[in-house]
């Protein structure tokens, strides 16, 4: 594993972030009493809602490491969670090569002692935002062959990218940087599912200082446009099982999801 070594920032714990907030509906211990306060006020089903994120990162990118894929581009990495991505894909393919990609300072700490792969393959680090994606696929090549298929993992990231932010632009732009063959793996907050919800979960963040830009399913779908959907399509995290693969248990959710092969 390599890390970026340019001037990492210095962590402002008196603001919450959302990878720390997200560490902290997780249940995890690399948070701080801003990102706790955050998280404190949302409903129930946020926790739930990170859960089942996890979920189906899980489940896409097993599927898609069954199906031969090698490589992985993980935006919005988040504060390293057992099982991480590395660990999933290289089960199947252990000489697969993983780039992560986080804003979150504190994470660079945790990809130091964490993010170990497999002896064939190979994993990389780059503290970058995604409204930087020039930076973070430059980074990127050094460590993954974009001559061949690469997966693009979006997990629960773009609905803080806000439309004024462009981010239907950025994902596109992403997508086009890599070859035919590869994959999109996006999940997403609705904003039309449970809409008072998804209100009040908008407005505490707000409150926190993070902007949300939630979205309707065919705002989501957006983002799939001129990719070909991996059945079962866009359809809420908790339906998403992948072509052959084993259901879930049956739950309700207010995140979109899906998978897509770039022609």
């Amino acid at each position: 594993m390599t890390t970026d070594p340019s001037q990492p920032s210095p962590i402002d714990t008196s603001r919450a972030h959302p990878a720390r907030v997200y560490d902290w509906l997780l249940g995890g211990k690399d948070n701080y009493p801003a990102d706790k306060a955050v998280g404190e006020t949302l409903p129930p089903q946020a926790r739930d809602a990170a859960r089942q994120n996890r979920a189906f990162m899980n489940r896409a990118v097993a599927h898609l490491a069954a199906q031969g894929v090698d490589q992985f581009l993980d935006i919005g990495a988040g504060i390293p969670t057992e099982p991480n991505l590395h660990r999933i894909v290289q089960r199947t393919v252990p000489q697969a090569r993983v780039v992560y990609a986080d804003n979150d300072p504190i994470v660079l700490r945790h990809a130091e002692a964490l993010l170990v792969s497999s002896p064939e393959g190979a994993t990389d680090y780059i503290q970058a935002d995604v409204r930087e994606p020039a930076e973070i696929v430059r980074h990127a090549r050094g460590i993954l062959d974009f001559d061949r298929p690469i997966a693009l993992s979006l997990i629960a990231l773009m609905h803080f990218v806000p439309d004024d932010q462009d981010a239907h632009g950025i994902v596109r732009g992403l997508v086009e940087t890599l070859p035919p063959g590869s994959h999109l793996v996006l999940s997403h907050a609705s904003i039309d599912l449970f809409p008072e919800l998804a209100e009040q979960v908008i407005a505490q963040y707000a409150k926190g200082g993070i902007r949300l830009g939630f979205r309707t399913r065919a705002e989501v779908a957006r983002f799939f446009d001129g990719l070909d959907m991996v059945p079962p399509g866009l359809v809420t995290a908790t339906e998403w099982s992948g072509e052959g693969g084993e259901p879930p248990t049956p739950e309700e959710s207010g995140i979109y999801a899906g998978v897509a092969r770039i022609p």
